[in-house]
């Protein structure tokens, strides 16, 4: 039984933008920010007697994206017309796939580095290729009301990815889909720019509500305007509890009369979803294969090529890095997110290191803290791994502590030094065990109180003796500190 009252039934539907300088089936630019109704042609906006003819670097980057997705490639596949009318639509059809899609029963593994729900594996019922349509520009603002159209994207290649109902939870579905963007980034076959339009989703949830009879469904609301994983989240959120409340209110589920299925955007000012039309099912598009397009075929031997052809996935890069260097997962979801040159980067540093611990631990905190204060990226990043590598394989020996080792990497970054160098600068320099013992003995004979506390039991006292040792040598080791106090103490 769920802790909760129901459980939340969530599907996805993503539109990913395939990274083409072309449309779907013209010539016409594909480019995103051209002045409105400036990349069109006779295909794209369905004059009489203009023929589409297919492009093939849109059908291998979706192919690419399928079978990474671990999804069957079938030798067959076919083009449809998924018949509605809207004004940002001129030909009145959308070319689609319907029975035959390019690709289906795949699945994508999530997981959350920080615990909070299990590894899973969702389904993938189908990644199917088809165009765009165009886009309405609604003047609200000035109290007009008109709405234009810019035809610009209309024919823009997308693959649409449709999600099994395997998520049970927003934290889930934002899992999800974090982690279907990255893997279309490490493919780059989309850049996946949400505020541009090439990353778009929409959810499909209902309730299964708990009820001393069984399960009972309520109808299923498709969200639309979805434009940013926060919005995904709180708008799956706000559904779960307006659905609940909605049926206690009505007792309404599926079979009852009146419970259409039905389709919603969300408002983000005013967090909350709002109705917009009754959900179409597919008979009511009309779907009959396109006359203009011949089937596409893809022999086993290709779908083989591109197979072999794929680079290291992000799952498999974590895995790698998790077994081979000792990095935690959440380090290691830290590094992969980022993109495969920084994974570059920190395995140059944890090779010359020695030490991939300390290596994620310094890309993780140090490296990242200053990209995202500079604006830059790993590649123009004066700090190159040989030199990062050093200063790690200084600390690990205890030639230097920690916190003044963070001072050696800002000086490193800022004047382009070496550790030494940097060292050397800032007049930072290894302690001789024999000056530190004399350090800690003149510490532990100054400070009877604090050598009473520690003898009784309360350990912790031994920090005061850490300042005054800094202030003696700000050099000094902290950890040697610690230790040497500790032993002078346990023989007093």
């Amino acid at each position: 039984m769920s802790d909760y009252p129901y459980d939340l039934i969530i599907g996805l539907e993503t539109h990913v933008q395939l990274q083409t300088k072309t449309k779907l089936f013209c010539r016409c630019s594909a480019k995103f920010g051209a002045d409105p109704n400036t990349q069109t042609c006779p295909v794209c906006i369905g004059l009489p007697g203009s023929l589409p003819v297919m492009n093939r670097e849109a059908f291998r980057l979706a192919l690419r994206t399928a079978i990474a997705l671990n999804c069957e490639i079938p030798e067959f596949t076919k083009w449809d017309r998924k018949n509605y009318y809207y004004p940002d639509l001129p030909k009145g059809y959308q070319i689609s796939q319907y029975d035959l899609p390019m690709s289906q029963n795949g699945w994508l593994d999530i997981h959350d580095p920080k615990g909070e729900f299990e590894p899973k594996r969702i389904g993938i019922i189908r990644a199917h290729l088809e165009e765009d349509a165009g886009k309405s520009l609604h003047d609200e603002a000035h109290g007009k009301s008109d709405t234009r159209i810019d035809l610009n994207r209309t024919g823009t290649p997308l693959l649409e990815i449709v999600s099994q109902p395997d998520m049970r939870s927003p934290k889930e579905a934002r899992a999800y889909l974090t982690e279907l963007k990255l893997l279309l980034t490490y493919l780059e076959v989309s850049d996946c720019n949400m505020q541009e339009g090439s990353l778009r989703v929409d959810a499909n949830v209902n309730l299964h509500i708990h009820t001393p009879e069984g399960k009972i469904a309520t109808p299923i609301v498709e969200i639309k305007n979805l434009n940013s994983f926060r919005f995904i989240e709180r708008a799956l959120a706000y559904e779960a509890q307006r659905q609940y409340k909605l049926w206690q209110e009505t007792k309404q589920h599926i079979k009852s009369p009146g419970a259409f299925k039905q389709t919603r955007g969300w408002d983000d000012a005013k967090g909350m979803t709002l109705t917009q039309r009754e959900k179409e099912d597919s008979a009511d598009y009309r779907y009959f294969p396109d006359p203009d397009l011949a089937p596409v075929i893809t022999p086993k031997a290709e779908t083989e090529k591109v197979r072999s052809s794929l680079c290291e996935l992000p799952a498999a890069i974590r895995q790698r890095l998790e077994g081979t260097y000792g990095v935690t997962a959440y380090d290691s979801d830290v590094i992969v997110i980022q993109g495969r040159p920084l994974v570059d980067y920190f395995e140059e540093v944890a090779k010359t290191a020695g030490d991939g611990k300390k290596a994620a631990n310094w890309v993780t905190q140090e490296v990242l803290r200053v990209l995202n204060e500079q604006g830059g990226d790993i590649q123009s990043f004066r700090l190159r791994p040989p030199a990062l590598a050093e200063l790690v394989k200084l600390v690990v020996a205890g030639d230097i502590e920690i916190t003044r080792a963070k001072e050696v990497f800002n000086d490193m970054v800022a004047n382009n030094r070496t550790a030494p160098q940097s060292m050397q600068a800032l007049g930072i320099q290894k302690v001789d065990l024999s000056e530190l013992e004399a350090i800690c003995k003149k510490l532990v004979a100054a400070n009877p109180k604090i050598v009473a506390d520690v003898k009784s039991g309360k350990v912790q006292a031994i920090g005061s003796l850490l300042g005054q040792a800094k202030k003696r040598n700000p050099n000094a080791n902290p950890n040697d500190v610690r230790r040497i106090c500790l032993e002078l103490i346990e023989k007093m």
